[in-house]
């Protein structure tokens, strides 16, 4: 026997949904007491105790003689802003970001925000050092980050949890630090990672490796894609085929060639973490006479200019790069006008084919 909802139930959880979806803005007044008794059909005393929940939830805050206001600060003056967002990348020169700020910068300055810019390096202490002269100097309406090495314990995550107790909104971009259940817009990662496996099989190849970052939670979550893409066409789960390398390891790739082969050889196409990683596996095969993609077939992720700069054009999957910038700036102005939005998005992302994939004849 299916039990009926309280009655101020209902109406807490209507004020919610709206709350959630924009209908009711921070400071927005809420409809009266009277009118919400009508719409229900319900006392007001009923009314008054979903109030009261809301209240105590810190969702909504009675000012005397004026109602009840969405906030726990009562109404919000747009004037009390600073119009100024802090946004902070890992690298100021990677082949993504550029794009990525682009569209941060059109989007914050149409709504009428500055924005102050750090870079961390992908490196955690300087990670903590720009979080500390952030939280000294304040000023800021809300903060987009891109964290550093987010798939390890990260020493830094108090920072952002002040900043949410002071009521400053936080959203981060290509990853996030899955401790904080924060929001964040990115490429979904783990569907990438297996669309590519799926793209390789249905290319005729059945020995596919992979080469993932293993400090980055976009790595973790590009071999999950892999993982499933795997299961999902028939395929063995081999280990062997699979090669973790982390932020230091990747800015000196090349010394890994041996390495990198020898895990490789038994494969006929591989998977890799991003198209710098494509590239420069590229150039080792060539320097060792293996023929791309005859011998060795790659599919990179992000469909960067370095997939098409090398002699062989790498087969990718694009990476939304001005249209993620933009993204991240508008969900930011709506999280700061309703801090009930929820401000996650992932970009989904198809084949850009390429020269790097060789299409094999498909076994019986």
């Amino acid at each position: 026997m299916k039990v009926q909802e309280p009655k101020y139930k209902i109406v807490v959880n209507w004020i919610r949904e709206r709350m959630n979806d924009g209908t009711f803005r921070l400071g927005e007044k809420l409809p009266s007491e009277n009118e919400l008794s009508a719409q229900f059909q319900v006392s007001r005393q009923t009314v008054r105790h979903a109030i009261d929940v809301l209240e105590q939830q810190k969702l909504v805050s009675r000012v005397q003689g004026s109602g009840t206001f969405v906030g726990a600060g009562g109404r919000s003056d747009r004037h009390d802003r600073y119009m100024n967002i802090a946004v902070v990348s890992t690298y100021v020169d990677s082949y993504i970001f550029p794009a990525v700020l682009k569209g941060l910068e059109r989007a914050l300055s149409k709504g009428g925000y500055t924005m102050q810019l750090a870079f961390t390096g992908n490196q955690v202490e300087r990670e903590q050092q720009v979080m500390d002269k952030l939280l000294e100097k304040g000023f800021i309406d809300g903060l987009i980050a891109e964290p550093a090495k987010s798939a390890l314990p990260n020493p830094n995550l108090h920072y952002y949890q002040k900043l949410m107790e002071q009521g400053v909104p936080v959203l981060f971009f290509n990853s996030n630090y899955p401790q904080l259940k924060l929001p964040y817009v990115s490429l979904d990662d783990e569907k990438v990672g297996q669309k590519a496996t799926e793209y390789l099989f249905h290319a005729g190849h059945r020995k596919i490796g992979g080469i993932f970052k293993s400090d980055d939670g976009q790595g973790h979550l590009r071999y999950a894609g892999y993982m499933r893409g795997l299961q999902n066409v028939g395929l063995r789960i081999d280990e062997k085929k699979v090669v973790w390398m982390d932020t230091e390891d990747f800015r000196e790739i090349e010394q890994w060639s041996d390495y990198l082969l020898s895990r490789l050889a038994d494969c006929t196409g591989v998977v890799c973490y991003n198209d710098e990683v494509a590239h420069v596996l590229v150039d080792i095969c060539q320097k060792r006479g293996i023929q791309i993609p005859d011998q060795l077939s790659l599919v990179g992720i992000d469909n960067s200019d370095l997939a098409v700069l090398g002699d062989i054009p790498i087969t990718s999957f694009p990476h939304p790069m001005e249209k993620m910038g933009k993204k991240v700036a508008e969900n930011m102005i709506k999280m700061i006008e309703n801090p009930y939005f929820d401000g996650n998005y992932l970009f989904d992302s198809e084949v850009i084919e390429r020269s790097s994939v060789k299409k094999m004849e498909q076994e019986e």
